[in-house]
């Protein structure tokens, strides 16, 4: 202990004043930075009342409940796709979903895009993994915690169906409501980090399963990255098969980048595309941004420039979605109820196949079986595609059915031609109403800022397709 005392002396006398002095001034707090880009970039500073979507979200419930529901409901697409859709859903906000490694900055920079540092609202940060719950950061009048198992039983958030997960995952659920201008427009939600060398039954409930339903309902998808962590394990490249095409949605964060001299971070930035390229198979791969998302200014003699521009570009991304809110949530809608119309036509396909092989002397079971095993032979997507307008990239995996019937027996459901009321009409010609008049209708009629009550088609151009660049299921 001695010798190390008088090592300890002995380098402290080779340090010039100058040193000491700048050694003093490394412990102390770097100055922050200005804010003024993100309050500009996200409206935050224009004093003006929130947009009023009440009526047009109104109008989307009542074609989802109207048109689409009850086909949902009668050839139960939710048991197949494992999506149901809430009314929560339906009006929540935007959805900005953080992901990525241990301790690359998550939370920090949720704390830095809400202007939370040094206030009783942050978000606990370390350099140690410091989150361990699914943290969702929402508007409200007045500071407030929500614990899990209150998310998933209020009906009014979109929150309700993750009780499925059970009650260890509503433990590491927790809600924090904020009075910010921003989360009146936009829900954050942090994740636990990915630590590579921890075994998924240790945390004690379905990871990657929740992190699907996340992933599945959010308009844009954070992946941070810092430099001293760009090495791929199992529980990555896991979840990169989770966003498979979601891509248009992601966005890859190399945060930290003043950290490294200009050289270090292209190597970097290199490795970084080096990790990802088996992982994302795309032609067009995400776009990544490249800089230091804290508080604190920017290291000295670092691309500060480049840095701010990166930054002001993925607050511009951030708030396009934003904007697009209503666009993205009936585009949103209108894919689901495809997917739910090629469902019920597969499922009365697959029926009326059945039906037509079923002799007085037939076996069901094996008869069933042999439609199953080998639905190519009974043409059974053939004629799916050779009879209605559908997609040949929107039909669903074939071994996916024998899951789906083997829950559910093929005489538990009725024929398309039998789904018809004379009050109510028939179940497929309102759901091809709503695909091909009433949801575009809608659509058209935000651009045209008319009132959404009164659609006429011939002026809003019912029959096209909306397009939509930021929602992709």
């Amino acid at each position: 202990m001695r010798a190390l005392v008088l090592l300890c002396c002995f380098v402290a006398s080779l340090l010039l004043p100058g040193q000491a002095e700048e050694a003093e001034d490394v412990s102390e707090e770097a100055p922050l930075r200005d804010r003024s880009h993100i309050e500009k970039t996200l409206m935050l500073v224009e004093d003006k009342p929130a947009d009023d979507y009440s009526a047009v979200l109104q109008r989307l419930r009542k074609i989802y409940h109207s048109s689409i529901k009850p086909l949902e409901q009668s050839y139960k697409y939710n048991e197949l796709r494992q999506h149901e859709i809430t009314d929560g859903e339906i009006t929540s906000k935007p959805m900005v979903l953080f992901l990525g490694p241990w301790s690359v900055g998550k939370s920090t920079m949720i704390n830095y895009l809400l202007g939370l540092e040094d206030t009783r609202y942050q978000l606990y940060t370390g350099a140690e993994p410091t989150t361990s719950e699914f943290t969702v950061i929402m508007h409200g009048p007045k500071l407030k915690t929500i614990e899990g198992i209150v998310m998933a039983a209020d009906s009014t958030r979109s929150f309700s169906p993750l009780e499925k997960f059970g009650q260890n995952f509503l433990e590491k659920l927790i809600g924090i409501e904020v009075p910010h201008k921003l989360l009146e427009r936009v829900t954050f939600v942090d994740t636990p980090g990915i630590i590579e060398n921890r075994k998924q039954q240790e945390r004690g409930y379905p990871f990657n399963d929740v992190c699907q339903w996340f992933i599945d309902r959010a308009d844009l998808i954070f992946v941070v990255f810092d430099p001293t962590k760009l090495d791929v394990g199992l529980e990555l490249e896991t979840l990169f098969r989770q966003l498979k095409g979601r891509e248009s949605q992601i966005r890859i964060i190399l945060n930290k980048a003043d950290n490294l001299a200009t050289q270090m971070l292209m190597r970097v930035y290199g490795a970084l595309f080096w990790s990802l390229a088996p992982l994302i198979n795309v032609t067009e791969p995400p776009r990544v941004y490249v800089s230091s998302f804290w508080p604190q200014d920017y290291k000295p003699d670092t691309h500060r420039d480049l840095f701010l521009k990166e930054e002001i570009s993925l607050l511009e991304d951030l708030n396009q979605v934003i904007e697009n809110r209503l666009e993205n949530k009936i585009a949103f809608i209108r894919q689901h109820a495809i997917r739910v119309r090629i469902h019920a036509l597969l499922v009365d396909r697959y029926l009326q196949t059945y039906k037509d092989k079923m002799t007085f002397f037939s076996d069901g079971e094996l008869v069933f079986k042999d439609i199953v095993e080998d639905p190519d032979k009974f043409y059974i997507f053939k004629t799916i595609l050779a009879k209605t307008n559908v997609s040949k990239f929107d039909l669903p995996n074939r071994e996916a059915y024998k899951d789906f019937f083997g829950i559910n027996p093929i005489s538990s459901f009725k024929l398309l031609s039998q789904q018809c009321s004379y009050m109510g009409g028939c179940f497929l010609e309102k759901i091809e109403r709503a695909i091909t008049h009433e949801l575009p209708g809608l659509l058209g009629s935000l651009g045209l800022g008319k009132n959404p009550g009164a659609l006429n088609c011939d002026k809003t151009g019912c029959a096209e397709t909306p397009k939509n660049r930021y929602k992709k299921h």
